[in-house]
């Protein structure tokens, strides 16, 4: 009875997506779809495969990430399986192909993908961030050659200019290696806990597992106190040192401009070496990261592999679209259709010319549910097709049907049923 009565309750219920979540409708996902297909052309140019990972994955897969993030702390959509593996939701890409780098062991080096697709994050929910999200992305596995740095970054940058962003800065720091990280965090835990007191509660609390991400922090209380934290730059080795000169010197080749930003640690604790970000100067807010990446070269060890180099970057496609919107830049798709068709026959005729002229490539919309002329031409105006097709049954039984211009002057004339598909092809090339 109690479990009736639920279901009952249900059933009378309306449901709506869950906070955090949401429909993306046309013809703003034909917009994200167009997007993800102007980065799959750049990243094809560049000898990128595309690569599909699995939307959950065995937990141990993103506590990789660093136990001290927010990410695996906080954010991560994690459940226990029916068979008792605890699994988790990815929160994030990279960790998703590194472990299918290793699962796999491709034979050919440097192994290089792009990807695209949904991540979950349980975070509160602000203007261009869900807790179902999208990204686009790519890495680079088997090669710490500064070339494979630039080439990443370049990507990224030139990406943007595809979709025509122009006020975008990019952000580069270099967090060194093994060599020097650990002196390096032996200084930046000591000035920190000796300033503890004056932190934030939330960032006394990060520095007991990582003194690293307070520098992450983006909390008022907190600047004044990161401004005069050492800096790893000071810290680094002569090789990485020289990695991170010939990274610049690369970029500055291409002519693409950055900013030496010393305090950026990016969000995730596998980050070594090279670690850069994209940000929106047209946003107006702290939240105005579009992107970013870095070198993630223990990551691949640390899910069983071998010792492999590694980098990539991952893009927000919802920043990236409001960045957009606020350059007035890359508009959602013209969904208008070349032709409507309208019929008054009661026969198949519609159906069969409608779908003649798709498969010649020309996109049709057509009326149904038996309406007059009248409201068949309301329908027409509305989507305003420039072309409309009108189909008489004087016209069909003599094998002509009616080509109206709907937008132009020329009015209207009778075309062949055999010439129609060649007549608009080279109407809607025009």
């Amino acid at each position: 009875m109690q479990f009736a009565a639920s279901l009952n309750a249900v059933a009378k219920s309306k449901f709506q997506a869950l906070r955090g979540m949401r429909d993306i409708m046309s013809p703003d996902a034909e917009r994200q779809r167009a997007l993800v297909d102007a980065f799959a052309h750049l990243a094809g140019l560049s000898g990128y495969g595309h690569i599909m990972s699995p939307i959950v994955e065995d937990l141990g897969v993103f506590l990789r990430v660093g136990e001290s993030t927010d990410v695996v702390t906080k954010e991560m959509y994690d459940f226990e399986d029916k068979d008792g593996t605890r699994i988790a939701m990815r929160p994030e890409l990279t960790a998703s192909v590194v472990r299918a780098f290793v699962q796999h062991n491709p034979p050919s080096l440097p192994w290089k993908v792009w990807y695209e697709g949904p991540q979950f994050r349980h975070e509160r929910p602000q203007a261009g961030r869900y807790r179902q999200f999208s990204q686009v992305g790519i890495e680079v596995l088997g090669s710490d050659d500064p070339a494979v740095d630039v080439e990443v970054i370049a990507l990224g940058w030139r990406f943007y200019q595809a979709l025509g962003m122009n006020e975008v800065t990019l952000l580069l720091n270099s967090l060194g290696d093994d060599t020097c990280r650990p002196q390096y965090f032996d200084a930046l835990e000591t000035y920190f806990r000796d300033r503890a007191s004056e932190l934030s509660e939330k960032s006394q609390e990060t520095l007991e597992k990582n003194p690293l991400r307070v520098l992450d922090s983006k909390r008022a209380e907190d600047q004044a106190i990161i401004a005069d934290a050492p800096l790893m730059v000071d810290f680094l080795t002569d090789e990485t040192a020289e990695h991170f000169a010939a990274v610049r010197s690369g970029l500055e080749s291409l002519g693409i401009p950055y900013e030496i930003s010393p305090r950026l640690v990016r969000g995730l604790d596998y980050y070594t070496r090279t670690t850069f970000e994209f940000a929106s100067t047209a946003l107006e807010n702290a939240q105005n990261a579009v992107g970013g990446g870095g070198r993630y070269d223990g990551l691949a060890e640390s899910l069983g592999g071998k010792p492999t180099p590694g980098i990539g970057f991952a893009l927000g496609v919802d920043r990236i679209l409001l960045a957009c919107d606020a350059e007035g830049v890359f508009p959602a798709p013209d969904l208008t259709p070349d032709v409507f068709v309208l019929d008054v026959t009661g026969t198949e005729a519609a159906t069969v010319i409608a779908d003649e002229l798709r498969m010649a490539g020309i996109s049709v919309e057509r009326a149904y549910d038996g309406r007059n002329m009248r409201s068949q031409m309301k329908v027409a105006n509305r989507v305003e097709a420039p072309w409309a097709v009108i189909i008489g049954e004087t016209e069909l039984a003599e094998g002509n049907v009616t080509l109206r211009d709907m937008h132009g002057d020329s009015g209207q004339t009778l075309v062949s049923r055999d010439e129609l598909v060649a007549t608009l092809s080279t109407k809607v090339a025009n």
